[in-house]
């Protein structure tokens, strides 16, 4: 990014993660699809730490391999070479994932994929049953994580009695629920109205500093990626490539004026210019 750009992204009051241990690295990832008639490269070299209690955000055009990437962080999708290490373990294993740290990563898509004949509470406590956690006691955790979503009294409703924010807030607590040091998620408000979305910016933020989750957040929209992120990563076109990082300093938690000052607004239009000189 350039000089100003720069200075604005620093901000004032803002939080420092140059001391804080790294949650994950993602070491020289490239990404091919191949099939019969040719051979996609998804992905070129990407190389980028996560710190603990960090949100980053990742934009870029569609097509540029956001989603390949965080699903490769995610261990559903293979790498073609290179790797990802988690806590300090290696995620991958050749083509397989290593089940000791897939168990500290929590996903959320933009579909927030809820069975409909499960209310929030067992919705909410699915990943806990499938772990052989008993029914009393993951009721309870997933009672209290409906609370803190802003769920309370919610828990005997059905998806389709919800809203779209409620929906995906049943989906956040469903991946919190493991107690997750990683949270990665994939334009999970993209199918939301505006002021839905700009109300689960506010809580997301919330949600990550009572959790201390570090996170990893996909996304199309670039004022969402400067207001959530504590640094915005741009990836090329395809093969996806890191094209800059901006730092995104401004204190948390953030209320929605932020948007209206001239730090805030210096750093979009940096990441808005860089885009369109893409095409």
């Amino acid at each position: 990014m350039t000089e100003t750009a720069a200075e604005v992204s620093r901000g004032k009051g803002g939080r420092s993660m140059a001391h804080s241990p790294v949650k994950i690295a993602i070491e020289r990832v490239s990404k091919d699809f191949t099939t019969r008639k040719a051979t996609t490269h998804a992905l070129q070299d990407i190389d980028l730490q996560v710190r603990s209690g960090e949100l980053v955000s990742l934009i870029g055009r569609s097509g540029c391999g956001k989603t390949t990437l965080l699903r490769i962080m995610a261990g559903l999708v293979p790498p073609s070479s290179g790797n990802v290490v988690v806590g300090g373990k290696q995620l991958w294993n050749g083509p397989a994932v290593e089940t000791s740290v897939i168990r500290q990563l929590g996903v959320v898509f933009q579909d927030p994929n809820l069975f409909p004949w499960f209310d929030v509470v067992d919705n909410i406590a699915l990943p806990l049953k499938l772990r052989g956690v008993g029914k009393s006691e993951r009721r309870r955790r997933a009672t209290e994580l409906a609370e803190l979503v802003g769920l309370g009294g919610f828990g005997g409703s059905y998806p389709r009695e919800l809203s779209g924010g409620m929906r995906q807030r049943v989906a956040i607590a469903r991946a919190l629920s493991c107690d997750p040091e990683l949270l990665l998620m994939d334009e999970p408000f993209g199918a939301l109205d505006a002021l839905t979305r700009e109300r689960m910016n506010l809580e997301l933020q919330r949600i990550a500093l009572a959790t201390e989750a570090t996170v990893v957040f996909v996304t199309h929209d670039i004022s969402e990626a400067v207001f959530l992120g504590d640094r915005v990563v741009q990836l090329t076109p395809r093969p996806g490539r890191i094209e800059d990082i901006s730092e995104v300093s401004f204190a948390r938690p953030r209320d929605i004026d932020v948007q209206t000052t001239a730090e805030f607004g210096a750093i979009v239009r940096h990441l808005r210019h860089a885009l369109e000189g893409e095409m």
